[in-house]
C-alpha cells in the first residue's frame, strides 16, 4: 500500500565522480536505519528558483520516494510502500 508522507527525513549517500551520480546509501526514519538496496527513478524539479531531485529507492521490504531541496539541503519522504495491496 503506498502511503503519502511529507516527513523529515536522514539520507547518507555517496557521490561517484567516475559516473557522476549521486547514490543514496541508507534512509533514516522514525529511528530506524533502512539499507538502500536499489535505485529507481531519479529526476529534478523547481518550485520558483527552487531545485528540488527526487529519487526513488528500496531497502528489503520497503519503497520510498525521496526528496531533497538543493536551497535548504533538507530531505523529505514524501511517499512509502510496502509493496502489497490495499
Amino acid at each position: 500500500m503506498i502511503q503519502k508522507i511529507s516527513a523529515p527525513v536522514t539520507v547518507s549517500l555517496t557521490f561517484n565522480h567516475t559516473l557522476r551520480k549521486t547514490i543514496p546509501q541508507t534512509v533514516v526514519w522514525e529511528g530506524r536505519e533502512h539499507q538502500v538496496q536499489r535505485i529507481g527513478l531519479h529526476h529534478t524539479f523547481r518550485r520558483g528558483r527552487t531545485l528540488y531531485h527526487v529519487f526513488s529507492v528500496a531497502s528489503a521490504t520497503l519503497f520510498f520516494r525521496l526528496v531533497l531541496n538543493t536551497e535548504t539541503l533538507n530531505w523529505s519522504l514524501e511517499e512509502i510502500s510496502d509493496g502489497l495491496g490495499d
